[in-house]
């Protein structure tokens, strides 16, 4: 359950029942079934939908246009539901092998207006803003904790390891944990095998909490120089970031990073060879940007940039405000130089 009050729970799922509702107005439904995990938890305040990290939702919901909700849940989870995750909800028990996306008469299926939903969910409130800051700081403290007792003969799952703990430590879920050693940092998603770290290694982690997703990325060094790719990488993240303004298409953000790519020395098609992040919140991405993407930039979303190549690669979450980006996932005590005005995190050298 979220930390904020019952009555401020309340409050906030007033609000989103509302653009619910909004939507179902405007598009003649009675009601819709919300069967994804990004869709509920933004609802119920950032509960756990999930038994398997990442699995499918054990309860899906029912939400009229006269804004009433009500929760279908499997029978052998819905007491730890009402208990832990949907204090206060209405709900009604059927059968483990019950089908939770049964649509009942009246009901649409959530895919029916996921984009609608999407563009709900986009601009957070406050307590959801107070909740990322709280969680992107602790999975920048999880990432500066674990690789700061790497060392080279240590191996990528030994350092995934180190840094899955240190995110539950925290009391977030490690939904991605990548490491890549030497021998692998030019894999663009390189789950943690048995390679030993060697001269320079990288670690990326994603962590859930609340319902919200906070990824950053981070490079270690035992001696020697950054790579010199390292600096034109966080140039191109830059331009990322200035592209990011609210009104703009998602499209129109990815066609800038792409040209950044090029300004900067990568290539014309080095955007083409790794996706480059996007939205970010109750999703990983909520979506990966892409060259159709008609959603737009709001105030108050957060995003996930990850500009890549063979051996460079920048991510952070940051937040979109009234004033500019705010970078989330930061932690005072790793090295940072500055980018444009803006303290972005360098290589940890341990010599």
């Amino acid at each position: 359950m979220s930390p904020h009050s019952a009555g401020n729970a309340l409050a906030d799922r007033a609000v989103k029942t509302s653009r619910i509702t909004d939507i179902l107005e405007g598009r003649g439904l009675d009601a819709v079934r919300l069967t994804s995990g990004e869709a509920l938890s933004w609802l119920f305040d950032g509960a756990r939908t999930s038994v398997p990290v990442g699995g499918a939702a054990v309860f899906s919901a029912s939400v009229g246009r006269d804004g009433q909700v009500r929760v279908r849940a499997l029978r052998n989870e819905a007491e730890r539901l009402a208990a832990e995750e949907l204090p206060g909800a209405d709900i009604d028990v059927v059968d483990w092998f019950a089908p939770l996306d049964a649509v009942e008469p009246g009901e649409a299926a959530e895919s029916v207006i996921s984009a609608e939903l999407r563009a709900a969910r986009a601009s957070l409130l406050p307590s959801e803003v107070q909740r990322f800051r709280a969680l992107g700081a602790d999975a920048a403290a999880a990432l500066t904790e674990a690789l700061s007792g790497a060392h080279p003969d240590e191996t990528e799952t030994a350092l995934a390891g180190r840094l899955a703990s240190a995110v539950y430590a925290r009391g977030a879920e490690p939904v991605v944990v990548l490491v890549a050693g030497a021998a692998r940092s030019g894999v663009q998603h390189p789950v943690p095998t048995a390679h030993r770290l060697g001269r320079r290694a990288m670690a990326v982690v994603t962590a859930k909490r609340h319902g919200l997703h906070a990824s950053a990325t981070r490079w270690v060094r035992f001696g020697g120089a950054e790579p010199e790719a390292a600096a034109r990488i966080r140039e191109v993240e830059a331009e990322a970031w200035a592209a990011t303004r609210p009104g703009r298409t998602l499209a129109d953000v990815l066609s800038d990073i792409a040209a950044a790519y090029a300004q900067h020395g990568f290539g014309p098609d080095a955007w083409l060879r790794h996706h480059q992040g996007g939205p970010t919140g109750y999703a990983g991405r909520d979506p990966k940007a892409a060259p159709t993407s008609r959603e737009r930039v709001d105030v108050d979303q957060a995003f996930a940039w990850n500009p890549w190549a063979p051996g460079a690669k920048a991510e952070d979450t940051a937040l979109v405000g009234a004033e500019g980006i705010q970078a989330l996932t930061i932690d005072p005590a790793w090295p940072t130089v500055a980018v444009r005005g803006m303290a972005r995190p360098a290589e940890l050298d341990l010599g």
